[in-house]
């Protein structure tokens, strides 16, 4: 079986008009170019619907197949088989197939694979990185976002005396520290990774309640003891953070801040994890978990009054599930 190709040597553009033939596990090109190599150390090019087929020798030199039927004859006569690839690629159901797989595996990766790496990651970095990215967080929010706050000392310290006096649920609480500030962006409180927990007085002035404020404050120390926010940052960038871990430079996390810290959304779980904290510490000093729930109830109505979701709302997502789990939680 002779099949109809052009040759070229692969130093030039010149072809040469040749058939190739198969005898006895041996290829032969004849016309204006004679050669012969054994099919093992030949590489054929993938099939595709428009482009001409290659047939590659060990030097680069190759062949450009003219007949096409004929050369997929050949290739039946002489048992090639293409590769599971390329088989998958010329077969829509598999494509599909293996679309839907990629897909899959990128769903449960984000969804749990990112996730259980990025607390590794946490774990791993020094409390250095956590101390840097903090300060350099609260530089760029007194900057743009926070201003002085206006709150009278005397009420600062008060809020300040009542939380320090209060018993953390857990053995090795963190260091924190409660900043106060008047924000541009309405009620809301957020901890940083250094420690330091902001409550703006927008927040401290809607509640007008000291123990709904413990909650508060209570749920942002469960976020800085469990270093949610660097596994909310390590996950949104990830690279940056395994360059952290293995280079110890943070201006790969540092850059990405800003940025998710004004449209922070935590994952459920971790919000869990931050209300079962203030639910222990609660527990912990005989304090009425309905003060905790009632935190999202007024932010929950401010929002349905207002037609806008409070900040803190947008940032540490409500409803009546939640409020229904900080009530019934043992």
């Amino acid at each position: 079986m002779q099949v109809a190709a052009f040759y070229f040597d692969g130093r030039t553009s010149r072809r040469h008009a040749v058939t190739l033939e198969v005898a006895e596990g041996v290829a032969h090109v004849r016309g204006e170019v004679e050669r012969s190599a054994p099919i093992s150390q030949l590489r054929v090019s993938e099939r595709f619907n428009r482009a001409a087929r290659k047939v590659t020798f060990p030097d680069g030199a190759y062949l450009e197949i003219v007949d096409r039927a004929g050369f997929a004859e050949l290739l039946a006569a002489t048992r090639h088989r293409d590769s599971l690839v390329v088989r998958i690629q010329q077969n829509w159901r598999a494509t599909l197939a293996a679309a839907a797989a990629l897909v899959l595996v990128v769903v449960l990766g984000y969804l749990y694979v990112l996730p259980a790496v990025a607390g590794v990651i946490a774990d791993a970095l020094p409390v250095e990185v956590d101390r840097k990215v903090g300060m350099g967080t609260l530089d760029f929010l007194d900057s743009h976002v926070m201003a002085p706050t206006t709150l009278p000392a005397a009420r600062r310290d008060a809020i300040t005396a009542r939380f320090g006096s209060m018993a953390a649920p857990l053995p090795d609480a963190p260091d924190y520290e409660i900043l106060f500030r008047k924000s541009r962006i309405g009620p809301n409180a957020f901890a940083l990774p250094s420690g330091q927990i902001v409550v703006t007085d927008e927040i401290v002035q809607l509640l007008d309640d000291d123990d709904a404020l413990m909650g508060v404050l209570a749920h942002e120390l469960g976020h800085v003891h469990r270093r949610h926010l660097m596994r909310r940052l390590i996950q949104s960038t990830a690279m940056g953070a395994v360059a952290t871990v293995l280079f110890g430079d943070v201006s790969a996390v540092l850059a990405n801040i800003p940025t998710l810290l004004l449209d922070l959304k935590y994952s459920r779980d971790i919000e869990t994890e931050a209300d079962d904290y203030a639910i222990a510490m609660f527990k912990a000093n005989g304090m009425p978990r309905q003060k905790l729930a009632y935190v999202f109830e007024k932010l929950d109505r401010m929002g349905h009054e207002g037609g806008r979701m409070p900040p803190y709302l947008s940032s540490h997502p409500a409803g009546e599930q939640r409020i229904r789990h900080i009530l019934s939680a043992p």
